[in-house]
C-alpha cells in the first residue's frame, strides 16, 4: 500500500512538472499588438531650388530619433495611424556666406575665384511631430514583416546656427532669424524588417522670404533621403 501511495504521488508530481514547463514553453501571443513605436533615422540632405551660382559641396546630413504612438484601425492590426514626437539635427554644407551687418542677416555666394574657405555650413535643431498612415503585413508573433509608412512632419526650429571658417576668419552665428521656424514636409518610409528607406519632401522653404544682396529670391527648400530604424 505505501508502494502505491507512492507511486501515484510520483505520477502527480510528474505530471505537474510536465505541465508547469509545457505553460513555461507556450509563448503568449498578443491579439492587441502594435508595432514601431520607437525611430532612429540617418539621412543625406539636399537643398532645392537654389539659386544660379548656389551649390552645395561636402556632405549634408541628419540625425532623427524619437517616439511615434502607434494606433491600429483594422481588426488585423496591419493598418493604423502613427502619431509621434521627435528631435532632429541637420547640416548643410554648401558655398551660401551668411553674415550680420547692424541688426541684420546678409546672404552671399562664395566665388571660388574671391574667397577662400575651408567650412561653410548651416545647422538646424528641430522639433518634430510625425503623423503617418501605416500599412505592414505584420502579425502578433512576426517581428519580421513588410511596412509601408507614408504621412507628413510638422517641425519647430528650436535652434541654428552657421559657421564659416576661411579667408575672412571664423564667422559663426547663432539663433539666425531668417529661418523658417515652422517647417513642414511629406514623409515615406518602406522596407522589411530592419531596413527601411526613408524620404522626407519639404513644403516650405528654409528661409523666410529672405534675397540674396543680388536680389535673387533665396526660395530654399530641402529632400532627406536616407534610412530609418524602428523599434518596439
Amino acid at each position: 500500500m505505501k508502494n502505491m501511495v507512492l507511486l501515484i504521488a510520483a505520477f502527480f508530481t510528474l505530471g505537474l512538472t510536465c505541465a508547469q514547463s509545457e505553460l513555461a514553453n507556450t509563448k503568449v501571443v498578443d491579439s492587441l499588438f502594435r508595432e514601431d513605436q520607437f525611430y532612429v533615422g540617418v539621412t543625406y540632405n539636399i537643398l532645392l531650388d537654389m539659386p544660379s551660382g548656389l551649390s552645395q559641396n561636402g556632405f549634408s546630413t541628419g540625425l532623427q530619433l524619437g517616439f511615434i504612438r502607434d494606433f491600429p484601425v483594422s481588426k488585423n492590426r496591419q493598418f493604423a495611424v502613427g502619431l509621434g514626437l521627435g528631435i532632429s539635427t541637420n547640416s548643410y554644407n554648401q558655398n551660401l556666406l551668411i553674415n550680420k551687418a547692424g541688426n541684420n542677416f546678409n546672404f552671399n555666394v562664395i566665388s571660388d575665384d574671391a574667397l577662400s574657405y575651408t567650412k561653410n555650413k548651416f545647422y538646424t535643431h528641430t522639433l518634430d511631430i510625425p503623423l503617418e498612415l501605416r500599412w505592414r503585413n505584420a502579425t502578433a508573433d512576426s517581428y519580421k514583416f513588410w511596412r509601408i509608412y507614408t504621412g507628413v512632419k510638422f517641425s519647430y526650429m528650436f535652434a541654428n546656427a552657421s559657421k564659416f571658417e576661411g579667408d575672412l576668419g571664423e564667422i559663426r552665428h547663432t539663433n539666425i532669424d531668417v529661418f523658417n521656424l515652422f517647417q513642414y514636409g511629406a514623409t515615406l518610409s518602406l522596407g522589411y524588417n530592419t531596413w527601411n528607406f526613408y524620404v522626407y519632401y519639404g513644403l516650405n522653404t528654409l528661409f523666410d522670404n529672405q534675397r540674396l544682396d543680388n536680389g535673387s529670391n533665396l526660395d530654399i527648400s530641402t529632400v532627406k533621403a536616407g534610412l530609418i530604424f524602428y523599434m518596439f
